[in-house]
């Protein structure tokens, strides 16, 4: 009979219809595929099950997360390759389902059947955690939030540095000419001067993360700063960033649902990465309660990931995988629904900046400061979730480079009756 890694690669191929353009290395010592290629390592029998009782993304997710499967080799070119053969196949690919009314791919998983063991269905990873049957209420963004950001700040500051930003640097037009510090530094003074921040306004950050545009703004722009959140542990480490700056009479973070603020109005508000967490339901609402808490002339910077819209937006579907494991309340939206959604809510949007790139090479370096103390890394959460940031992040920087997901800034105002919006006539220039 055929060693382990050839009657994996001869399933795989058939189910997929396409060769295999990676090596498998199976718990056997055997391998197969192409010579040269990166290799992905199947250690054991579970991961087999773990693909047959959820298959597509989500089983061969688990089987990372558990150790169960690894990548050997180029990161970045073995993700290129099973992403165009898994994640990118279109929404005209062959499914599973379809795969399998062919008779070759049907005696090919009966193969894979009893390569894979007792027929008992392996436990999720821990670090799984189910999607809240009540999507963007107060609970269960709470919940979804503490699942993201609550696994230790100590981890968060080997990943992202010193900046303490967790969301896409500005970078410049000369590839590591700058440090990941100052591209975060440069993205929010970008941010400032949107907002054309001057002393003696407030500003109100949503969704404030660990008090870094807050503080920028306090210490560069003389703002008066409420930065809200839903994590205690990044507000008490935010608290903790503003006090060693001295600037407490000057910044105020909260636990605070943005729905519940109520000490408007404000010169500006900055939303970072947060909107993300909104969800397509709830987005107009969104939208008005932030318009509601800005004065005239007020102005937005909201600063959000974006999909490529879908011929039949009806059949959306969230990324399993992100959905289980990263961002269990996550809704990314087209850019010119989003548009839509803030001018429904009365805004005048002024200015839309796509940055893809920029967050492409973001991800890259916290991928760098995770793998370079990477026993560390699993120390201070958990060896499954150490792996499920690096699986994430490694797979949306090639997301971003490929052009399947984008990021933008939208500069929105609040624009009086006169229609004076109070920005200048030219707000950017091309060199």
């Amino acid at each position: 009979m055929a060693d382990a890694a050839s009657r994996l690669r001869r399933v795989a191929e058939q189910v997929l219809g396409v060769p295999l353009p990676v090596r498998l290395r199976a718990w056997d010592g055997s391998q197969a595929g192409p010579p040269g290629a990166p290799v992905l390592v199947i250690r054991n029998r579970r991961a087999l099950r773990h693909i047959l009782f959820k298959p597509g993304e989500l089983g061969l997710a688990r089987a990372w997360v558990a150790g169960d499967l690894d990548i050997e080799g180029d990161l970045y070119g073995a993700l290129a390759e099973i992403s165009g053969l898994i994640w990118e196949r279109g929404e005209d690919g062959r499914t599973v389902l379809e795969a399998l009314r062919d008779p070759a791919v049907r005696s090919a998983v009966r193969d894979l059947l009893r390569l894979a063991g007792p027929p008992i269905p392996p436990a999720p990873p821990r670090e799984e955690v189910r999607r809240p049957r009540h999507l963007h209420t107060r609970h269960s963004d709470r919940r979804a939030i503490s699942h993201h950001y609550d696994v230790g700040n100590d981890f968060y500051e080997l990943v992202l540095g010193p900046s303490m930003v967790y969301s896409c640097a500005y970078w410049g037009a000369i590839e590591n000419a700058e440090t990941l510090e100052s591209a975060q530094r440069d993205k929010l003074e970008l941010v400032s001067a949107k907002l054309g921040l001057t002393p003696g306004q407030r500003l109100l950050d949503v969704g404030c993360g660990w008090g870094s545009m807050a503080i920028h703004a306090a210490r560069e722009h003389g703002v008066s700063v409420v930065g809200v959140t839903l994590s205690q542990e990044q507000a008490a480490y935010a608290r903790k960033r503003v006090a060693d700056e001295g600037l407490a009479d000057r910044v105020e973070i909260r636990v605070q649902d943005y729905r519940d603020v109520r000490d408007g109005p404000y010169d500006a508000i900055s939303s970072i990465g947060m909107a993300e967490h909104v969800g397509s339901d709830r987005y107009l609402q969104y939208a008005r309660e932030l318009y509601g808490l800005l004065k005239p002339g007020g102005r937005l910077l909201n600063h959000q990931i974006a999909r490529r819209p879908q011929r039949d937006e009806s059949t959306y579907n969230v990324d399993a995988f992100i959905d289980a494991y990263v961002f269990p309340d996550g809704e990314l939206a087209p850019i010119g629904t989003t548009v839509t959604q803030l001018e429904r809510a009365g805004f005048e949007v002024r200015d839309v900046e796509p940055i893809r790139e920029h967050y492409a090479r973001t991800l890259r370096r916290w991928v760098v400061n995770l793998e370079a103390d990477w026993p560390r890394a699993m120390r201070l959460t958990s060896p499954g979730r150490a792996r499920v940031w690096r699986l994430y992040m490694a797979a949306s920087a090639l997301a971003f480079e490929h052009n399947r997901i984008g990021v933008n800034q939208v500069l929105a105002v609040r624009t009086p009756e006169s229609g004076v919006s109070g920005l200048p006539l030219r707000t950017r220039t091309w060199n």
